[in-house]
């Protein structure tokens, strides 16, 4: 089904696979008439053409890039302008879309969400943007319709912005990010190794998009086969997928933590420009003559089946039909990989859901930019049409992803025969991928078409002792399962017709409820600032050294960014910096809040100009120690505050509060053997906190230890790779004395430098 080379390939005439190998040359030479080199095929793949057009460098291996549009949610883009605002923002230089479908059901906080709605209107205004009012469409979905373009780039502050399928760089990143494109600066990486995804073949009857995607995630996330890369999707079978399929498999390439995703496009993505009004958006891609790839991934999609993610990550896979052919002994399984995810806090309970044999769930969901794709509910409506979903625990809801879709699936009765059955159609809302809709009860297992499957991401709080989780599937697997009232059923054994429907995009719905300035700012307007708006806090520069706490371990082999900062109905507090930080690592370590603000209270007294011993018992024996080594350290020249160690933080989402609330806390670095995603470690370093490296194995601190990190300024100034950092002793912890190892901080740009210096990015670019 899926197959990954050892090492890098050449694709010639995008048909022909040659591995990188001695004979290479001489094939290439073969196959075209000409010597072809290395250098050159590296230059001939989609990514490299795109990345070039953007980049301002002149400087292929450094890239400086600027995008042609931005995007944001409701979560993300009250921090991002109060960021921008700080730092002189006047006008939005590119266009830049603000949707409202993550806080859209005003549910929690009183008028906390709406508030910020208007808030994001009324910038809209004020800077040249444009505006997308509540239950009008998803973010993705909306970029998809109005916003992608052939060659062009997207810099989303999600990290599923991806709309490769239709020609478009597009890469989720942390909001500071968005605030440097709109000060007009660049986005400033490496150039990307490419790793090409060869299909070939045609799925099978009740093979969607999503089994297609989990197939891929399952090979290459655990290894890192695609890890900060960008994937290349090409071959004869890219023909055999509808627009709608490629963009459904394409949005979960997040899920493999690559970089960004393109596709080689032909006349199926013309005609879904066409269909939306903007022709001109089409652009031709595809490979040139002999393109390299660092890695080739090669999927025979006629051999995908439905396929199911088991909690608690996209990449836990099984086809369908081995779960239920292994029922005891997978459940069993993940109940045992709960324990770990969940830290024993309570007890996953699967197998008691096997009755007479079949795995009974209690929930289906069609949702969001993966599920709630105009061709995924109308297969879902043909599996379903004829039957009901039963009156007793099972439930399904579906959620368009856009008003345009909704309206047309009125049109052709597929929202009816949906209806029919006994399922619940929604508008489009995010809440059920971040756990702000649709929670199941406690212990409920629930199959969804949607983003990620991580713990307590269905909206249940450990720390109250709730548990519910849930598995990714496929629409058609879904509605199959729905079909049968909830016994776990993939969509091939539906032995009826998947219609094929034609889509007609209804411009007028956008037209009459969206704010588009068209580029052109108000600078009289006035912006709305509900009572929960607030203004980052100040935040110091880098002192020359630093002494922190320890005040979270976390061992977990990946945390998510949910883990850093729970989503669902905390992401009401997202305006406020100081209140959303309360909730900061609240279901993974609840202590973790009040640790890292009893070592703030020193901090905070030194800028005040106090003595820090005077705020916090711990300073006078901790700086003691220190001064029996390094006599010159004092109050006046050593910070204080907080870190934390995990293993490998921030896989998931893009949100920048995973960093931000530990900064407004009093955090000043992160200590990892290595970060999940790149759009994480850019978080902490966008706020102004380092991001440490550390070796695997036995680590030489434990939590609640004391660190200090002698010359770190000097160190970030004069690029020091390896930092040498002590753990402090002290008689209430002992041994007494210093005990030196090493940290790193990796690669950083001398603007990233600089960023970390100044303390964040508000203080870099503040005038």
């Amino acid at each position: 089904m899926i197959n990954l080379s050892d090492g890098g390939v050449y694709l010639l005439q995008g048909s022909e696979i040659i591995p990188d190998n001695s004979e290479a040359p001489a094939a290439l030479k073969a196959k075209t008439g000409r010597d072809i080199s290395k250098a050159e095929a590296i230059q001939n793949t989609i990514a490299y053409g795109i990345l070039k057009t953007h980049n301002t460098s002149g400087n292929m291996e450094k890239l400086k890039i600027k995008f042609d549009k931005l995007a944001s949610h409701d979560i993300t883009f009250v921090g991002i302008i109060q960021t921008a605002r700080a730092s002189g923002l006047t006008r939005f230089p590119v266009p830049y879309v603000l949707t409202n479908c993550h806080n859209s059901l005003c549910a929690v906080g009183g008028t906390i969400n709406e508030d910020d709605h208007m808030f994001g209107l009324s910038c809209a205004k004020k800077y040249g943007g444009i505006y997308v009012p509540p239950h009008q469409a998803v973010i993705h979905q909306y970029a998809r319709e109005m916003l992608a373009g052939g060659g062009k780039m997207i810099l989303g502050s999600d990290s599923h912005t991806r709309y490769g399928a239709l020609g478009t760089m597009a890469i989720g990143e942390g909001g500071p990010e968005l605030v440097k494109q709109l000060l007009e600066q660049t986005y400033d990486i490496n150039m990307p190794g490419v790793v090409g995804v060869y299909l070939t073949g045609k799925p099978v009857s009740g093979v969607g998009p999503q089994d297609v995607a989990l197939a891929i995630i399952g090979a290459v996330f655990a290894n890192g086969y695609v890890k900060n890369k960008v994937m290349e999707f090409v071959g004869p079978g890219v023909a055999s997928l509808s627009a709608d399929f490629r963009i459904g498999v394409d949005v979960m390439t997040t899920e493999t933590t690559c970089l960004s995703s393109i596709w080689q496009t032909d006349g199926q993505i013309r005609e879904f420009y066409e269909i939306h009004g903007r022709s001109e958006e089409y652009a031709e891609l595809s490979p040139g003559e002999a393109a390299y790839y660092d890695g080739m991934i090669t999927v025979d999609l006629s051999k995908v089946r439905p396929m199911i993610a088991m909690p608690f990550h996209p990449s836990n896979t099984y086809t369908i039909e081995e779960l239920n052919a292994n029922l005891l002994d997978i459940l069993d399984e993940t109940e045992k990989r709960a324990q770990v995810s969940l830290d024993g806090a309570v007890a996953l309970q699967l197998k008691d859901k096997v009755k007479n044999g079949k795995f009974q769930v209690d929930q289906g969901i069609i949702a969001g930019c993966a599920g709630g794709g105009f061709e995924n509910i109308c297969a879902a409506a043909d599996i379903l049409k004829g039957k009901y979903i039963g009156s007793d625990g099972f439930t399904l809801s579906v959620y368009p992803a856009s008003m345009p879709v909704y309206m047309e699936l009125i049109k052709n009765g597929c929202a009816a025969a949906i209806l029919e059955t006994g399922a619940v159609m929604k508008t489009a809302f995010c809440g059920p991928c971040f756990g702000a809709g649709d929670t199941p009860a406690n212990n409920a297992f629930s199959i969804r078409h949607s983003t990620r499957n991580f713990p307590n991401r269905e909206g249940s709080k450990l720390q109250n002792g709730q548990i519910s989780s849930v598995a990714l599937m496929d629409a058609r697997s879904i509605a199959a399962t729905a079909a049968n009232q909830g016994i776990l059923t993939p969509a091939t054994e539906f032995d009826g017709e998947i219609g094929r429907y034609k889509y007609h995009f209804d411009s007028n719905i956008y037209a009459n409820r969206v704010f588009d300035s068209h580029g052109v700012a108000d600078p009289e307007a006035e912006i709305v600032l509900g009572p929960n708006i607030k203004d980052w806090p100040e935040m110091g520069a880098l002192p020359d050294n630093l002494v922190l706490r320890v005040v979270s371990e976390i061992h977990d082999p990946v945390t998510t960014t949910d883990e850093l900062i729970p989503s669902g109905e905390t992401s009401s507090y997202r305006s406020n910096p100081l209140g959303l930080a309360e909730f900061a690592l609240s279901r993974k370590d609840p202590a973790y809040v009040g640790r890292a603000k009893d070592i703030q209270k020193a901090e905070k007294a030194r800028l005040a100009g106090e003595h820090p011993c005077q705020a916090h018992p711990d300073v006078k024996p901790v700086m003691g120690a220190i001064k029996q080594q390094f006599p010159d350290v004092n109050h006046t020249n050593t910070g204080f505050g907080s870190t934390i160690f995990a293993v490998k933080p921030g896989d998931g989402s893009a949100r920048e509060q995973a960093a931000s609330c530990q900064k407004v806390l009093g955090g000043w670095a992160n200590i990892a053997n290595e970060y999940a995603t790149k759009r994480y470690r850019s978080n902490l370093i966008n706020w102004g906190m380092l991001p440490f490296l550390i070796d695997e194995g036995e680590l030489p601190f434990k939590n609640l230890d004391y660190l200090f990190i002698p010359g770190i300024k000097d160190a970030v100034e004069n690029k020091t790779e390896e930092i040498r950092a002590y753990v402090v002793g002290t008689e209430s912890q002992p041994p007494v004395g210093l005990r030196e190892f090493t940290l790193r901080l990796g690669e950083l740009t001398d603007e990233e430098r600089q960023i970390i210096l100044k303390g964040c990015l508000i203080n870099y670019n503040r005038v």
